[in-house]
Order: C-alpha cells, then structure tokens, then sequence
C-alpha cells in the first residue's frame, strides 16, 4: 500500500494502490449474537486462515469439527452459517469438506495469518496541526451539485455511514465533529475489535474516504458530500501488507448490519485475489461467505456501496488476471465473466466508476456495461479529489476510490431527507436521479444515454437526491425530473408555482438543461398558466452541437405567476434524441 502524507494544506495526486479499489492479543468480542468471538490459541509459523461455511444457525458441531480437525475456531458467525478458522496443516481444507453439515471450505489467503492476529497493537494516533484553509467550493462537489443540495439538507445526525477501509482518523479537526466512536472498531484479521483508537488509520486512504462523505461544515478545510450525517470507521485493512481480505469484509458487513448503518463505502477489493472463480473451491468459499455477509447487512437495512477498481479493465469481457493472488507471488491466469470482483460485483452492491473534470471517464476507471451502476468523481490528471488526511492535513487523491464515497454522501443525504427508504429504494433512486452521461467516442462505451459502460445510469447528482421535484425556498422553482426527448415529437416538463404575489416579471428568468446530441433539431418554448406560448429558441437546423444549457430572459409580465407553467421542447427531425434533465423559473 502507498502511503499518501502531506504536508498541511498541500496537494496530492496519487493513483490508488492495487489492494485499494483496484481494486489499502486480546480482541474484544462483539456483543451482537450474530457475531461472537472464540478463543483461538496462540500463533504458529504456517497459520493459515479458512471459511468454514455451514447452514445458518448454531455452528456448534462444525466449530468441534474444526478444532477435532487441527485447527482453531478464530471467529464465528452463526447468523450466516460462517466460521473462520485458523490451521497449520497442509489437509485441513480438505479433510473439512469431508464433515457432515460443511458445505464449503476455502483458505482466504496465500500467505500465512501475521503474529499480529493474536495480539493486534493499535494504531498510532497522529499528532494533529491546526489548519488555515477555509472552506470553497471545489470541483467535485460542485460536479454533483452538492453544493446545492445543501440547501435542502446537510444530511441528518441519526444516519451512520460505515467507512470500511484502512481506518480513519477520528481525531482530524473535519472528522471530530461528525466522528461516532461508539460504532466504531477494528475488522483487521476477521473479528471485531473495539478497543480506543482500533479504528483508527493505518495508511491515509480511509481517512479521506470519510472526508469526501462527510467532512464537517465547519468553515475550515473542506466539505464533504453529507457534512450533517455521522461516520463510523471500521477498519478491515491488515497493518504491514495493507491488505483486506475475506474474513475482515464478512467481519464488516455483519458489523455493519448490527450497528445500523444505513450506508457503507467500500473502496477496495477483497484480497488477495482481484477475482474469485467459482470453479476454485477456495474463491467459492470466500464468494458465498462475503455474499451472505453483504445480504445480512442488507436485510437489517444497509446499502453497500462500492468502487469498481482501477485498472481500465472491462468488467463485462473478462479475460485475463495477472496480479494475483497479491500477498504471494501473482500468476497470470484465464478467467470469465463468472469470476467476480468482491464486494463490487456481489448482488445488491451498488458499483461505482469514476469521471474527471467535466463528467469524462476517468482514465484509469474500470468500466462494463451492466456491471456499473453509476458514477461520481473521482479525479483524473491534474485534477484530483481533496479531502482530509490523518493529522489534520488535506491532499487529493484520485481513483474509483475517491467516487464511491462521493456515491455514499449522496444515498446519506437522500435517506437523511427520507428515513423509511430502503436499501433497494436508496439503489433504485440512485440510479434514476443521476445526470445521463451519454458514451463519448470511444468503442469501449457500449449502451445508450440512460445507461452505459462507463457510467452506469449517470452522474450522481445530490441536489435530485434530496430535491426531485421540492421546490427550494424563496422565488425560484425548480423540475429535476427527466423527460425523454424522442424523434419528432413535442414533449412537456412541468412546474406550479405557488405564493407569488400579482403577476409574473417582465424579467422572468427560465434556467433550461437540454441534453440532446444534436440541438438543431429543437424547439423550446416556455408555455404560460393561460396557454400563452413564448419562444424561448428556435435552434438553425444546422447547429449540430450538444446540449442546452441556458438561462432566458422572458417578459411574463402579462401573465398571472401562480399557476403551472410548461417547458415545451419540439424535436423537428430524425436519429438525434435527448431528455431534459432540469429546468427552472426565477421571479
């Protein structure tokens, strides 16, 4: 893993490291029954770790099996039907998949478990310094719209988002304020761990994860996405290699599911294959027992969400893997499309791709159309994405890891403005109230406008999020819905305005936000209460270029204000469509 240090105030632009998102003793026992640590001996060289996975229930005979069998039972989760188990011998993988009631068993590592399993030391609490720097607008928010969304709502103190990577530290004067110690604990080797300061950073990652999602507005440093919602951190990074294996994301997804979280980002894969085969009895173990994990925390309410890695690879045409396993020696290897990157491509992940400056994929951003599901900045180039670092320091890092916690704020602001939402409904508005991201020139992009390869269903947009269709306060409205704009056909968006006394301005401002392919085929009106139509534009059907994106000065003084009032849009032609994505009216 990379360390990312900077000195107060400055910039970083570092890619993400490969256990990062491309895809970086005495250990209290949770007090959750779906959870309960066991005694596990002491460490021997050769100590290697496995899923053990049985029925759900009481796994009281196949923890005796294990321990009957050489090993040790390390942790186990009986919610789910996993053990995790701890053994030395070459056999114990096999001899396990002889026991009545086993029904898979796969070693979750190449490597041998570290000393520091058995008697974990905590992480080093930085010394923090004070900084100078004042809160801005930057690119990425302002990208999504969050700085708009604010407006709304700053995201509510009752929802917690878990921050599952390298720690965080909660001690950072932007990550204090907003900091829940108490939901808070260490994942590292496969069972919770909750002493003072286990969660805390082993690297920088986690740490500006967190501040990208929820970054206080404090009026220093930085802003993240949802600065009102709380963070817990839990870290499921090993110190020393940095990396995140099978049992610590189990580990954090069944704490996740027990302490309310109502939203998790996950800007890693599950080390340390970059890809499990369900045809190796190893990978197939780590498969089903992170897969039941995930489906716990989603059935007590959590929404998992996840980057999709960084290697510019097509996760829909798999076909070759050269990096792992990556705690060993990496072998190249032929794989399909039924070997899955974990967590992104587990069932009801929401996977996330990452844009530059400009909604432009990001270079080195994985793509697949129908594996991604949305996407957020993530930086590329020059222009990276700024968020805290461990002692009260700043810098940008760029990656997919950067855009899903981008994806995260924005699923904290909507539930914040809507506690019944379910996971399913959080995945489902995501998507429909993203930005469509038409594919550029580029044969890699497959799909259409609404959704494709390198953006899923759009550009997450926090102010849809928490608007829709809410009409923010004072003399401006506002539709966020989007209509579609198909050939030759005239289509209306709609807007009542309420509480406007008298008639409409002679200087009634109309914001309109057409995407569209090829604009001189339009024809956008804006059409009166009364009916009174008035031409907003008549685009020369020569004027081949993109979009409308512009604010018209109308004289409605003629006209009552209350009322609703229509966005008319004419397409005259054939093969070029479009949608509007937004409109408005300033009185």
């Amino acid at each position: 893993m990379a360390a990312a240090a900077a000195a107060l105030g400055a910039a970083l632009t570092l890619a993400v490291p490969a256990g990062l998102a491309n895809a970086a003793s005495s250990s209290a026992p949770s007090s959750d029954s779906a959870s309960v640590s066991s005694s596990s001996g002491s460490w021997a060289a050769g100590t290697r770790a496995y899923l053990v996975i049985t029925a759900p229930g009481d796994t009281s005979a196949v923890r005796s099996a294990v321990t009957a069998n050489g090993g040790t039972v390390f942790s186990h989760y009986d919610a789910i039907g996993v053990v995790v188990a701890h053994s030395t011998s070459a056999s114990f993988a096999g001899t396990m998949r002889g026991v009545s009631g086993v029904q898979q068993v796969g070693a979750t590592r190449t490597s041998d478990v570290p000393a520091d399993a058995y008697n974990p030391a905590l992480p080093s609490t930085p010394s923090q310094s004070p900084t100078t720097l004042t809160e801005s607008n930057r690119w990425d928010m302002t990208q999504i719209n969050a700085d708009k969304a604010w407006a709304v709502t700053t995201g509510s103190s009752t929802v917690k988002v878990g921050v599952l990577d390298t720690g965080v530290d909660d001690r950072h004067q932007d990550l204090a304020p907003n900091f829940n110690a108490a939901d808070s604990a260490s994942c590292a080797y496969g069972k919770p761990d909750t002493r003072e300061g286990a969660w805390r950073d082993i690297d920088t990652h986690g740490t500006h994860v967190a501040g990208t999602i929820a970054a206080a507005k404090n009026g220093k440093g930085v802003i993240g996405v949802a600065p009102g919602v709380k963070i817990s951190s839990v870290r499921i990074a090993e110190p020393g290699s940095g990396l995140f294996f099978a049992e610590n994301t189990i580990c954090g997804f069944m704490w996740a599911g027990d302490h309310g979280f109502k939203v998790t980002n996950n800007s890693y894969y599950t080390d340390p294959w970059a890809f499990n085969c369900p045809d190796d009895l190893d990978q197939a173990a780590i498969i089903e027992g992170v897969r039941r994990a995930q489906a716990y925390a989603e059935g007590k309410g959590s929404l998992q969400i996840a980057a999709a890695g960084n290697s510019d690879y097509d996760l829909a045409n798999k076909t070759t893997d050269d990096s792992s396993p990556n705690d060993s020696t990496p072998v190249n290897r032929t794989i399909s499309n039924e070997c899955i990157d974990i967590p992104t491509e587990l069932p009801g992940v929401v996977t996330v791709s990452a844009t530059g400056k400009g909604t432009v994929k990001s270079s080195y951003s994985n793509y697949g159309n129908g594996v991604i599901d949305i996407a957020a900045p993530g930086g590329n180039g020059a222009d990276g994405v700024y968020s805290t670092l461990p002692g009260g320091k700043y810098g940008s890092l760029q990656g997919t890891s950067m855009a899903s916690p981008h994806v995260a704020g924005v699923a904290a602001l909507m539930v914040s403005a809507n506690p019944s939402l379910t996971p399913a409904d959080i995945r489902t508005r995501l998507g429909t109230q993203a930005a469509d991201v038409p594919c550029p020139s580029d044969r890699r992009c497959t799909g259409t406008t609404a959704k494709n390869g390198f953006f899923g269903e759009g550009q997450t947009d926090a102010l849809k999020a928490v608007g829709g269709t809410t009409q923010p306060p004072g003399s401006r409205f506002e539709n966020l819905d989007d209509v579609a704009v198909a050939d030759n056909a005239t289509v209306e968006s709609r807007i009542t305005v309420s509480g406007v006394t008298g008639n409409a301005p002679a200087t009634l401002k109309v914001g309109v936000d057409i995407k569209h392919t090829y604009r001189g085929d339009l024809v956008v009106s804006l059409v009166a209460p009364d009916g009174t139509a008035y031409l907003l534009e008549d685009f020369p059907n020569s004027d081949s270029g993109d979009n409308v994106a512009k604010t018209y000065t109308v004289d409605a003084s003629a006209e009552t204000a209350n009322g609703t009032w229509k966005l008319r849009v004419q397409d005259i032609a054939t093969r070029d469509t479009g949608t509007i994505d937004a409109w408005n009216l300033t009185f």
